[in-house]
């Protein structure tokens, strides 16, 4: 496509989005910087290996200076969640260490589109307005993109339909504090209450009860856990997730998608970036959709942006 992707963070995450980016020919040229430069020349040097598999494309490490001329810029780096931490209890440690990262970036690519990815990623996609200098379109935190994907993927499996045709969306804190606003809910353009009396599948359905909203929203803000539980990390869905966003970037015809962005009055919610129904395109964001929510779903996502905000007034940057 000839578009030019640098990658901050040869972690786990940094590197499988380099590879997922390499995979799906996203790319013409994927940039790997790491402040551990032979993990970050080791990694890219391993993606390039399957590059004759794929499309063409130039897969290296390098340094600040080497973004320039960058289309998009990802930055993942900062420490993992581990087992029984909440992303929110990583915020000051990653908030230095992308405090370190933004001028730096900024001063080789400063018309690129950033994603922010590391966690707690909507402290971090708030900080980033504040000391890169951006415009605010320009700036996209990854959200619940993954959280909603979670949420999709287990209700296509309830009512044994494809993800594709299921419409639901994660708002909120990329965290414990989010929601899911079920009004908006619909199926095969079915709400998702009216769905299985007009399914061919009603008796295949795995939604038969008010406890099923609350069981599937638990899942989906614990589901993260458990594979950090298991494995030690996640990295695969986030790194397809984020892939996903950059597609929706680089396609420009204007992608719905729950990622993280400033609030400026929306639904009551001021100076927080969290994750609402936003337009992508080739300029970075476009706008949010102000989709109507009931007067308890406006009430969760006000109460996720003071958790935000409880943590933002404790850190330093």
């Amino acid at each position: 496509m000839g578009s030019k992707i640098t990658i901050i963070g040869a972690g786990s995450v940094g590197a499988a989005i380099t590879n997922d980016i390499m995979v799906q020919g996203i790319a013409s040229e994927i940039l790997l910087i790491d402040i551990n430069e032979v993990k970050a020349f080791g990694e890219a040097l391993d993606v390039y290996q399957g590059v004759p598999f794929c499309s063409p494309a130039k897969v290296h490490s390098g340094t600040y200076s080497d973004a320039v001329d960058s289309d998009i810029v990802v930055i993942t780096s900062g420490l993992p969640r581990k087992a029984g931490q909440t992303r929110l209890e990583l915020a000051q440690t990653n908030v230095n260490i992308l405090c370190q990262i933004a001028p730096q970036i900024v001063k080789y690519a400063p018309n690129a589109i950033y994603i922010i990815v590391s966690n707690p990623v909507d402290v971090l996609t708030y900080v980033f307005h504040k000391v890169s200098g951006l415009p605010a379109n320009k700036i996209i935190g990854s959200g619940t993109v993954l959280d909603t994907s979670r949420l999709q993927s287990e209700l296509a499996r309830r009512f044994c339909i494809s993800a594709k045709n299921v419409h639901a969306h994660v708002y909120g804190e990329h965290g414990d504090s989010s929601f899911v606003p079920w009004s908006l809910a619909t199926i095969s353009n079915n709400h998702i209450e009216d769905y299985t009396s007009n399914s061919p599948d009603k008796n295949r359905i795995q939604w038969h009860k008010e406890s099923d909203y609350a069981e599937v929203e638990e899942f989906v803000k614990t589901s993260g856990g458990q594979v950090i539980k298991a494995k030690g990390a996640t990295f695969f869905a986030v790194a397809i997730s984020v892939c996903h966003i950059i597609k929706c970037i680089q396609a420009g015809q204007g992608t719905a998608l729950t990622v993280s962005t400033m609030m400026n009055g929306e639904y009551g919610v001021s100076d927080v970036c969290l994750s609402t129904l936003a337009i992508v395109d080739r300029d970075g964001v476009r706008g949010k959709i102000l989709n109507p929510l009931t007067e308890e779903e406006v009430a969760k996502l006000q109460h996720s942006a003071e958790c935000l905000k409880a943590v933002i007034n404790g850190i330093t940057f």
